[in-house]
């Protein structure tokens, strides 16, 4: 995609954080902008706000774990717009701090269902749809955390870790077909989000209880993590321009932090020297 100006833009999460950023720097570069989030509150305040700048905005609560929301959120696109050319699969849930042997399976659930099925239903929903007019771009929200990998994040590690590797296959795939579709996979590091109270949303038939101890360990976790937001973290704008430039520019990978390179050659440097994995710096 060369031109945005005019064309359609669906932004998954787009209530808050990156979400929000890039419903904002594409509806602001003349897209029209699709809104899809779950918590709709949220969704109606900020969609409000984006179309009393003049941007032409359509809102749509999803739960992008469910195929049937995030189908009816291509139907409602097309009936609104008429057409689509790009695909922010951005919506994300994080970590509850906890050692991957102390998570109930409905922690797994939880985040694989967002942060991987999320991306899946979307690609599945509209990539289709590019392919067949032959023009348009997907962007997967993944992370660093895809790339090398902390504690006490094992699902976030997991399913980030996925969405790289099924957005790397796609690119072949596309590639291997001379399509003019293009994609992206956003692996951004510390951002000023809310993604660390993501928790609000967890739906009822998810819920669990944690223990006294664990409930302490996650409280400790995200001290240590709010630090480090306060210390190496850039504003999601920031995160919105570089990815409206690899858009344009057909660029695959987003990596929004030169350190982060530095410990991927880190990382590596160990696995061809078969040693074992340390925690990122």
């Amino acid at each position: 995609m060369h031109d945005l100006a005019g064309k359609v833009a669906v932004v998954t999460g787009a209530a808050s954080g990156i979400g929000l950023a890039l419903a904002s720097r594409f509806g602001r570069d003349g897209m029209r902008v699709v809104m899809a989030d779950i918590e709709r509150p949220a969704l109606e305040r900020e969609s409000s706000a984006l179309a009393a700048e003049g941007i032409e905005v359509l809102a749509r609560v999803t739960d992008t774990s469910l195929e049937s929301d995030v189908e009816a959120l291509a139907e409602a696109t097309l009936a609104r717009f008429g057409g689509v050319h790009l695909m922010c699969n951005n919506a994300g849930v994080g970590s509850r701090g906890l050692k991957v042997a102390d998570l109930p399976r409905r922690d797994f659930e939880w985040v694989i269902g967002v942060n991987l099925w999320g991306v899946v239903n979307g690609i599945r929903a509209f990539l289709p749809r590019l392919v067949a007019q032959d023009e348009g771009h997907i962007v997967n929200t993944a992370s660093v955390s895809a790339l090398y990998h902390r504690p006490r994040m094992g699902p976030y590690n997991a399913t980030k870790a996925a969405v790289v590797a099924l957005s790397e296959t796609i690119r072949f795939e596309l590639d291997e077909d001379g399509s003019k579709v293009g994609i992206s996979v956003l692996c951004p590091s510390w951002v000023r989000t809310n993604i660390s109270s993501a928790v609000r949303n967890l739906p009822e038939r998810l819920h669990y209880e944690l223990t006294p101890q664990q409930a302490e360990e996650m409280l400790e976790y995200k001290a240590v993590r709010r630090q480090q937001l306060r210390d190496e973290a850039i504003d999601a704008d920031e995160v919105a321009v570089q990815v409206r430039d690899a858009v344009l520019a057909n660029r695959f990978y987003v990596i929004t932090h030169p350190e982060s390179i530095d410990n991927m050659r880190a990382r590596f440097d160990r696995i061809v020297a078969g040693e074992n994995p340390v925690e990122p710096a």
